[in-house]
């Protein structure tokens, strides 16, 4: 017997929520924010339930780029602020140390794998899927990555 779509549905939200609210939280900072992502993310994949091959890896992709969308519009009400208090422009931050903002300014080829993988624990092979790239490129990606936040990491101390 099949299960219904709502059913189905409500089966994912139990099993997934908490998890999902909780990888959101580290990386927003917040508990409303992060909650209201990883609602928005179950809202989007209600609308593609029976279409997604897998509605996890699904879940956890589109919450990446809730969270990317979230941090783009922190980042230009901060430099509103900044703009109207004549503080120093965001490019002169650009050495803050906080891994978080690092990973925020990487470009988004680099930045989504490294959220799969270091912050929600996809393994590489699941990315390459999610992602619809080949598993020597997600590695790549992964590599480039490090190298850049490495980079980026000894440049603060």
């Amino acid at each position: 017997m099949r299960l219904s779509d709502d059913a189905v549905a409500a089966e994912l939200f139990a099993a997934h929520y908490n998890r999902l609210a909780g990888w959101c939280r580290r990386l927003v900072d917040d508990d409303q924010t992060a909650g209201e992502i990883a609602m928005e993310a179950f809202t989007r994949l209600l609308g593609r339930l029976r279409k997604v091959e897998d509605p996890v890896g699904y879940l956890y992709v589109i919450a990446a780029n809730l969270v990317r969308d979230h941090w783009r519009k922190t980042k230009r009400e901060r430099d509103g602020m900044r703009v109207l208090q004549r503080e120093r422009p965001a490019e002169a931050q650009s050495g803050d140390p906080e891994l978080r903002r690092l990973v925020e300014g990487l470009p988004e080829r680099l930045r989504t794998p490294v959220l799969l993988y270091y912050y929600a624990g996809f393994p590489v092979g699941d990315i390459a899927r999610l992602t619809n790239r080949p598993t020597g490129t997600v590695k790549s990606d992964l590599f480039q990555a490090r190298a850049v936040l490495r980079k980026a990491l000894e440049g603060t101390r």
